[in-house]
């Protein structure tokens, strides 16, 4: 088979996983499953491997296209601030990792063989600034799993992608994590006048600082992705 050939049928399989992916989440029992109150559950009975089942859960949820927002809600809530963190970074990391190698080996050949000189022009622009092009598209709160396919279809090595998505996610992934814990405690406490601590008002405002994060990078990286 030649390489063309090669490339179109991993292509053909890239688009089968997309679908099948999508399939599989709205027409099968497992949407039931993937929903906040069952993965908490299923968390929580699982004893000292619950971390391990919701870091599984938060990745291959990653690959089914559910958002990533809604298991950095639920490791918040199951494991607070510090290990909520933690378990999240690992989760989101581990998920990105995948559908990055799934994007590269079943679609990269195929997207090679599509682009004409002046998209190869920019593929080369991105590949070339691996890292600060994507620290710069997480840092400006890109669609996180779009990302994570579409940079497996780029020239962008995997350690590049990698590490920019690591410092990329840091800092939003910490006030998300931070907010959402804060705020169920409250709930749970059922005291609705700590809304009023410190600790609320802090998680709040860093949540509403984190959406000025962009227009930051904006000013001070505005050629990140053009590598100009």
């Amino acid at each position: 088979m030649s390489t063309s050939h090669r490339g179109a049928a991993k292509a053909v399989f890239f688009l089968l996983f997309l679908a099948g992916a999508i399939w599989l989440f709205r027409a099968t029992d497992l949407r039931e499953w993937l929903v906040p109150a069952r993965i908490e559950a299923l968390v929580r009975e699982s004893g000292p491997w619950g971390p391990l089942i919701f870091i599984l859960a938060y990745a291959f949820g990653i690959c089914l296209f559910l958002p990533a927002t809604l298991f950095t809600g639920i490791g918040a809530v199951l494991f607070g601030t510090f290990y909520g963190f933690l378990y999240n970074e690992v989760g989101s990391l581990t998920g990105a990792a995948m559908a990055f190698y799934i994007g590269r080996y079943l679609g990269r050949d195929f997207a090679a063989s599509l682009i004409g000189s002046r998209l190869r022009l920019y593929d080369d622009r991105i590949a070339a600034n691996g890292f600060r092009t994507t620290l710069y598209l997480r840092l400006l709160f890109f669609p996180f799993t779009a990302l994570n396919f579409g940079m497996g279809l780029t020239r962008v090595t995997f350690r590049d992608y990698f590490f920019g998505t690591f410092f990329g996610t840091l800092a939003g992934g910490f006030v998300l994590t931070f907010f959402f814990a804060t705020l169920a405690a409250v709930w749970k406490s059922g005291d609705w006048h700590q809304l009023l601590n410190w600790q609320t008002v802090l998680s709040v405002a860093l949540f509403v600082a984190s959406f000025f994060i962009p227009k930051v990078v904006r000013k001070f990286q505005p050629n990140a992705v053009s590598g100009r």
